[in-house]
This record gives structure tokens, C-alpha cells and sequence, in this order.
């Protein structure tokens, strides 16, 4: 049985999920397991990196007569993956500030231009938004990348012991008991 946790996030109108065009099982899912996991692992172990075992992916788009930018906040994820799928736009950079910062105002920030058909990978957990678009329209795929082992634990969102309930898909991410999870390395030179 697959379990969720009342959700804490929302979401864009904007948006449109993976999911429910059945694309987890073709894509998002062997795209998480075979390429990701093995990076996030050596990148995040603090977060499960090396467990990330379900995920939340969707698409959004940012034009500029509907959504120009999106404000300070976290992921429900322990680890995102955001790849700019491009289209023709100006401006609309992504920003970051501290872990664990009060999401409104960000006072400090480092600014990342995001170029079509790149990706980058994340903290949920870090402050974050995209600045507005100036001109154009600019499509985005977001992977929530999320670890049971980790918030079977505590709601990355609420800082909560979570309130399960059943789901379909991967829910929120509680989908496994913690016994089932090891945190370990991998070793990049096997994958090759």
C-alpha cells in the first residue's frame, strides 16, 4: 500500500503532471533510479540521496499573460531536479538564498541564469524562485525527488511527524519503512 501525507504545498494552474499523462513508469521513473539517483547520492547523502525512492514531476510554464515568475519557497522534495525545456524567453532567472530561511523577503541571493535544455539540481529544502520572465514564454520539468527513509521521519514541509493516509502513485514520498532503506555509496564507475 502506497501512503501519502496530507499535503502541506500547492500548486500552479500552470502546471501539468507527469503522472497523469503515464509517464512515471516509461520515464520519470528510470530517469530517477538509473541517472539521478547515482549523482544524488554523491551529492546528497545528508538527505538520502542514495535512497531517493519516489518522486513528483510536472511540467510549468512561465508567459508572460499568465505566470511571469514564481515567488520564495521550498520543495516538498529532498532533492529537485529543474531543467529549463526552453521555448523563447528573456529575463526570469533562478534564485537561491540560505537553507532554512524565512521564504518572504529573501534579503540575500545568488541569481542562476537558467538556459534552455539545461538542468540543475537542488535542495528541496534551499529558499529558492525564478525572477519574472521579460518577454517570451519559458517551460520547465520539475522532479521532486523524494527519500521515505528521510521523511518517514519528519515532513520536510511542516517540520512534523507526518499523518499518513493512503494515495495513489507515490503520494508524498512515505512509501517505504525506514528498515528498507540504507544509506550507502555508489560507485559511479560501475554505471558506466
Amino acid at each position: 500500500m502506497l501512503i501519502s501525507m496530507v499535503s502541506c504545498a500547492t500548486s500552479s494552474p500552470s502546471q501539468v503532471l507527469l503522472n497523469e499523462l503515464g509517464m512515471d513508469e516509461t520515464f520519470i521513473t528510470p530517469l530517477r533510479e538509473k541517472y539521478l539517483r547515482p549523482i544524488t547520492a554523491l551529492l546528497y547523502p545528508d538527505l538520502g540521496g542514495a535512497c531517493l525512492d519516489s518522486h513528483k514531476a510536472f511540467v510549468v510554464k512561465y508567459s508572460v499573460h499568465e505566470d511571469l515568475d514564481l515567488s520564495s519557497h521550498y520543495d516538498n522534495a529532498e532533492v529537485t531536479l529543474n531543467v529549463s525545456l526552453g521555448k523563447d524567453f528573456t529575463e526570469g532567472n533562478l534564485y537561491f538564498g540560505e537553507l532554512s530561511q524565512d521564504p518572504t523577503p529573501v534579503p540575500k541571493y545568488i541569481e542562476i541564469e537558467h538556459v534552455g535544455a539545461q538542468g540543475l539540481l537542488h535542495r528541496g529544502g534551499q529558499i529558492h524562485g525564478a525572477l519574472p520572465i521579460a518577454s517570451g514564454e519559458r517551460w520547465n520539468l520539475i522532479v521532486w525527488m523524494r527519500s521515505s527513509a528521510i521523511r518517514n521521519q519528519l515532513c520536510p514541509m511542516c517540520n512534523k511527524k507526518p499523518e499518513l493516509v493512503e494515495a495513489e502513485g507515490f503520494g508524498d514520498g512515505f512509501t517505504e519503512d525506514l528498515k528498507d532503506n540504507v544509506l550507502g555509496t555508489v560507485d559511479l564507475c560501475s554505471l558506466w
